[in-house]
């Protein structure tokens, strides 16, 4: 009987859990959103003016700073750098098909 109670609170435990865990994979989802509507921006600016949709100066300090503030969460530095690239590259790609439909070409 009591292992039916432990059993029965650790699930309740577990649902608790999943429902932070979905609220998080929400808000992710969402912040992901803003980031990509303020890329577009960037990326609309960047080709409106001729500017390289990729800035690789920016990006290595963005790493750096994403690397400590990783490091100081407790999150394992070398996963916040390979979610930031992931990002990038994503965020690049937009900026590519914003300048070809501006009429750029890419240029790094």
């Amino acid at each position: 009987m009591s292992e039916d109670r432990n059993t029965d609170e650790a699930r309740r435990m577990l649902a608790g859990y999943r429902a932070s865990i979905d609220n998080i994979d929400a808000a992710l989802i969402h912040m992901l959103a803003e980031r990509f509507r303020c890329t577009k921006a960037v990326g609309v600016l960047k080709a409106t003016h001729g500017l390289p949709p990729a800035d690789p100066a920016r990006e290595a300090e963005q790493i750096a700073r994403l690397r400590r503030l990783a490091d100081e969460a407790h999150l394992d530095p070398d996963f916040a750098e390979k979610f930031l690239n992931f990002v990038v590259r994503e965020v690049i790609r937009h900026h590519e098909q914003i300048a070809a439909e501006n009429g750029a070409g890419k240029t790094g």
